[in-house]
C-alpha cells in the first residue's frame, strides 16, 4: 500500500495489506489488552465514489454492501459484529458511558440515544465505533483500570475540547488518573490540506492560550488560516493531563490519500465512511 506520511517515520501500521487493510497505533496494541483498528477504504463491496469499503448506512450505499464491509473489517481486526456499538455524530462534546445494555446498538439493534460523539466503558467485548472522512479520531487506553474511551473531533469537536471530556468522563467513571492514560490521534485531515475561515480561527483563539495559536494556525494572503487539528487536540491531551510520551500523533492525512482514505475535502463529499474501533478484549482473549 502506497501510503504518503506526513513524517519520516511510520507512526500508523498497516495490517492484512493483502486482504482487508486496516491501520493501528503500536503503543496502543502492546498494551495487551485492546482490540483496535482504523479502516481504509480498500476491501470491501461497495461501488463506485463509495468503493469500496463503505461503513455508512446514510451515504446511499445498498445496506447489504455495508453489512458485508463490516463483516469483513471485523474479521480483519478481529471483532464480531454483534458487539459494535455506534456513535451518532452531530459534532458534539457530548461522551457516553457504553455498559453491556448497549452491546449491538447501531447495527443489530437500534440505537436509542442521539448527539453521541463520543464514548467510554469497561466493559470487555463492547466495539466502540465512530466515524469518519476527514474529522480526528481519538482513542484512549488506560491499561491500570482497564477502561477505554474513543471520540470524534471535528473543528467543533476540537474546539469544545472533547479529548479533554473524554479523559474526565473515564476519571469520573472509572477511577481512571490521566497519567496512566495513553492516547491517539488518529488518521485525518492535516494542517496544509485544511484550510478554514476567520470564524473558526476566532474560536479557537477564545479557546486556546495565546501562547499556543502559532503552532495551531497562520494566516494566508486570501485571508483564509490552514489549521492542525493535530497539535491541537495533543494540547487538549496534555491540558486533561495525559503525559506528553502517553501520546501518539498520526502520521497519515486523509486528503493526502484519497485514494486509499475516504476524505471530504479531497472528494467534494461524495464519498463514503472510514471507522475507527475500540475495544476491551475478553477473558477468553
Amino acid at each position: 500500500m502506497n501510503i504518503k506520511r506526513v513524517s519520516g517515520h511510520e507512526v500508523c501500521a498497516v495490517k492484512n495489506e493483502a486482504a482487508v487493510p486496516y491501520l493501528s497505533f503500536p503503543m496502543l496494541e502492546n498494551t495487551g489488552i485492546i482490540v483496535h483498528g482504523f479502516s481504509t477504504r480498500l476491501g470491501g463491496v461497495s461501488r463506485d465514489h463509495l468503493t469500496s469499503m463503505n461503513l455508512s448506512f446514510s451515504r446511499g450505499d445498498e445496506d447489504a454492501n455495508v453489512r458485508e464491509n463490516f463483516r469483513r473489517i471485523g474479521e480483519s481486526i478481529g471483532f464480531s459484529c454483534e458487539n459494535l456499538v455506534f456513535s451518532d455524530q452531530t459534532h458534539t462534546t457530548n461522551v457516553r458511558v457504553t455498559t453491556e445494555e448497549d452491546r449491538g446498538k447501531g447495527f443489530v439493534k437500534q440505537r436509542d440515544y442521539s448527539d453521541i460523539d463520543g464514548m467510554v466503558t469497561n466493559v470487555p467485548g463492547l466495539v466502540l465505533s465512530t466515524f469518519y472522512a476527514d474529522c480526528v479520531p481519538l482513542f484512549f487506553v488506560d491499561p491500570v483500570k482497564k477502561a477505554i474511551g474513543l471520540s470524534h473531533s471535528g473543528w467543533k469537536g476540537t474546539v469544545g475540547k472533547i479529548g479533554r471530556v473524554t479523559v474526565e468522563k473515564m476519571t469520573a467513571e472509572y477511577g481512571s488518573d490521566p497519567k496512566d492514560i495513553l492516547a491517539a490521534i488518529g488518521p485525518s485531515i492535516c494542517q496544509d490540506c485544511y484550510e478554514v475561515s476567520e470564524d473558526v480561527i476566532q474560536q479557537f483563539r477564545k479557546n486556546y492560550d495565546a501562547s499556543l495559536w502559532d503552532s495551531l494556525f497562520y494566516k494566508k494572503p486570501n485571508g483564509k488560516y490552514q489549521l492542525n487539528l493535530w497539535k491541537a487536540n495533543e494540547a487538549v491531551f496534555l491540558e486533561a493531563g495525559i503525559q506528553k510520551e502517553h501520546i501518539c500523533i498520526t502520521d497519515i492525512c486523509t486528503c493526502c490519500n484519497p485514494d486509499i482514505l475516504y476524505s471530504h475535502r479531497a472528494s467534494q463529499g461524495k464519498r463514503g465512511n472510514l471507522a475507527a474501533f475500540l475495544a476491551l478484549k475478553t477473558v477468553q482473549e
